[in-house]
């Protein structure tokens, strides 16, 4: 598991909405990413078969991040597909899958 929080002055979030900011999607699934590569090193090309946005995170809000490895099913013994949860306050904020392309 793997925690962060967004921060009030991150770039992405001015305009993203004025005088009640939320934090992208996008910045939530960089944060996935990291925790990934933070156990498998880096990575590649990616896809994304799944993704779902359940609930908004709020900056300064801490959330967390698991990772579940799925079995490869290429030649690479590696793992190279992970199902992810985001979580904050025990809610579900996100989840998905990240694949190597």
């Amino acid at each position: 598991m793997s925690g962060f929080v967004i921060v009030d002055d991150h770039p992405a979030l001015p305009g993203h909405f004025p005088g009640r900011p939320i934090v992208p999607g996008v910045v939530v699934l960089d944060r996935v990413l990291a925790a990934i590569e933070a156990t498998h090193g880096p990575l590649g090309a990616l896809r994304l078969p799944q993704v779902k946005f359940l609930r908004p995170l709020l900056p300064g809000e801490p959330a967390q991040v698991t990772l579940e490895p799925m079995p490869s099913t290429g030649p690479d013994a590696r793992a190279s597909r992970w199902r992810f949860r985001v979580e904050r306050a025990g809610e579900l904020v996100a989840s998905g899958e990240v694949a190597a392309a």
